[in-house]
């Protein structure tokens, strides 16, 4: 397993946990972090063994967003460390939302910038009590990266989006659960264990019909209702003459749980 200097990347059984870590830095991404994330993606999306991931952070932020300190050191060359760092982080996002895999997040402290765009980018998105949210480019005079503005729209709906990426209201983790960031918030002290759950949970499911879950859901903004249609088709198709789907129809009659392999 490669050696990372700004993640945790462990192994839970079924389950990879992608952990980010620059506590004494706010978890800020940097162009180290966004590659060591693309390479960590790379890794849960390849290996078969890997049925869940995981993504969390170390201390007491998710993610503070962007390195701003990197930035001003950068002076003019600024516009090239952010499009060298886009460049791994925005592959990093794909990959995770592109895998086979479901992903759950567990958010704690604040999630700013791209920690945001992170935050949101899981199948199921936990936060603890105390997490906090923004946006924060406009505020700095810059846009969003990591999928903010893809990602909002279908999330909050397109007004709620403008106000959210124009204004940089701050908000916490009950309204971030009442406007349809969230899945479910807990008591901070219950997150990681309630989330390594739910990731367990995920693993021990259909993972070939999760990733086809997945994938539809994606594509459901762009496309035709017919074309729609026919990718559902392909989709149930394709998982009824798999194990997982035959199982899922074996225990079902027999009143039994099913035991899939994925």
């Amino acid at each position: 397993m490669e050696d990372f200097t700004t993640l945790r990347f462990e192994r839970d059984g079924a389950v990879a946990v992608i952990a980010i870590n620059r506590p004494q830095a706010g978890n800020a991404i940097d162009v180290t972090m966004s590659r060591e994330l693309l390479h960590a993606a790379i890794a849960c999306d390849r290996d078969d063994s890997v049925r869940a991931v995981l993504l969390r952070s170390e201390g007491k932020l998710f993610s503070a967003g962007g390195d701003i300190g990197a930035f001003v050191g950068a002076g003019d060359k600024m516009p090239d460390l952010i499009s060298e760092e886009t460049a791994y982080l925005h592959a990093a996002v794909a990959r995770l939302a592109r895998m086979d895999k479901p992903l759950v997040v567990a958010v704690q402290g604040f999630a700013a910038g791209a920690g945001f765009s992170l935050a949101m980018l899981g199948d199921i998105v936990m936060a603890g009590k105390a997490a906090q949210f923004t946006l924060a480019y406009t505020a700095i005079g810059l846009t969003p990266d990591g999928g903010a503005s893809w990602l909002l729209p279908r999330l909050v709906g397109y007004r709620k989006a403008q106000e959210m990426i124009l204004l940089n209201r701050r908000f916490g983790a009950q309204e971030a659960l009442d406007i349809g960031l969230l899945t479910q918030v807990v008591e901070d002290e219950d997150l990681l264990t309630r989330a390594l759950e739910i990731a367990h949970q995920l693993a021990a499911g259909p993972t070939r019909a999760f990733g086809r879950c997945r994938d539809l859901m994606l594509g459901c903004f762009g496309e035709t209702l017919e074309t729609h249609l026919e990718r559902e088709a392909r989709g149930i198709v394709a998982s009824a003459g798999e194990r997982d789907g035959k199982e899922g129809v074996r225990a079902f009659l027999a009143k039994a749980k099913p035991e899939f392999t994925g």
